[in-house]
């Protein structure tokens, strides 16, 4: 996520669609490009909260073989000509993937909550009310964070663009920049640039968490999922037991991190995930990282996905994913 997931949104489905015609369903299932039983499970991640999860698997070093990516796109192809196995990615590329293969991708779990915050150089902010009247700044225009503070604007009767003004002409890291350096006063930033601003202007407020402001406007009927898990189909198949031994062990993993922020922080920096273990440490309580296997989470991401289909349905890949989509377990896949 610390990447402009809307810049790519446009490119992966073309990429993906481009694999898929030229034979990506065939190769999906060859042998040649699938994990045998004795190797190494191949699974990508990408920097930021998102991966910050495998900070322990990656330092017991057991059977995978984790490599980080800067964003979404460096993934897609790889996953599906079977250079990966597995990947953690956000949840609408999650839906745009088994869509355009067809179901070679399957969603094993959600590993992120929302990590969306609005902050604020000054203290006229404490709710989304008061927002009406103001310009706040934003990334990723055309990707799910417009759709979530679209939605939650709306159901707190303000519409986009007329009771609020949202710019998007900057990134994540230039936007946390012009925040920092007071340029912008109102902006909605992810983690970790929430912490890295906050870090450098211990006045900064974070007023309005967007993930506890989903599940208000939802009515307590969703939570917001902006991470998951995903696996080949194929591979699913074949080593459908190693690939519940990883999620065990992910999950603990998961916990780790979670429960022990500063030998965590260490290890997010060890391993490039990200650059400052101090900013990890103090990241980690706003980044929701979680694991929700795919039969739980189901009904969160029907949801997080019917949003965003009402949105754009392109943010999707073109429909909401079927029951195919969600992995159940060895028993039942």
């Amino acid at each position: 996520m610390k990447k402009k997931i809307g810049v790519f949104i446009m490119a992966l489905v073309l990429v993906i669609s481009t694999l898929f015609a030229a034979g990506c369903s065939g190769s999906t299932d060859s042998t040649s490009s699938d994990n045998s039983k004795n190797q190494a499970i191949r699974i990508a991640a990408l920097k930021g909260p998102t991966g910050m999860g495998m900070a322990k698997l990656m330092e017991d070093k057991q059977d995978y073989n984790i490599t980080l990516y800067d964003s979404p796109d460096q993934i897609t192809s790889k996953l599906i000509n079977g250079e990966l196995d597995g990947a953690a990615v956000p949840s609408n590329l999650a839906s745009i993937l088994y869509n355009k293969t067809k179901g070679a991708v399957k969603v094993v779990g959600i590993n992120t909550l929302g990590v969306l915050y609005i902050v604020e150089n000054g203290s006229a902010v404490k709710n989304i009310a008061d927002l009406r009247g103001k310009t706040i700044y934003s990334s990723d225009k055309g990707a799910a964070p417009e759709f979530i503070l679209n939605y939650i604007l709306r159901k707190n009767g303000l519409e986009p663009g007329k009771d609020v003004i949202v710019d998007y002409k900057m990134n994540h890291s230039d936007l946390a920049a012009a925040v920092s350096s007071q340029k912008v006063n109102l902006a909605v930033l992810p983690e970790p640039f929430v912490t890295t601003v906050k870090m450098k202007d211990k006045s900064l407020q974070v007023p309005i968490n967007l993930t506890e402001e989903w599940n208000k406007a939802s009515g307590g009927q969703s939570k917001l999922a902006m991470g998951t898990i995903v696996f080949r189909k194929s591979f699913i198949d074949k080593r459908g037991k190693d690939l519940d031994k990883f999620l065990s062990k992910y999950k603990d993993s998961v916990n780790f991190v979670n429960s022990n922020k500063s030998e965590a922080g260490k290890l997010i920096q060890k391993y490039g995930i990200l650059p400052k273990a101090k900013v990890a440490e103090m990241a980690i309580p706003r980044s929701n990282m979680v694991f929700i296997n795919a039969k739980d989470g189901k009904q969160i991401l029907q949801k997080f996905y019917e949003v965003l289909y009402q949105s754009d349905p392109k943010s999707v890949g073109g429909k909401i994913p079927d029951e195919n989509f969600y992995y159940s377990g060895n028993n039942g896949n």
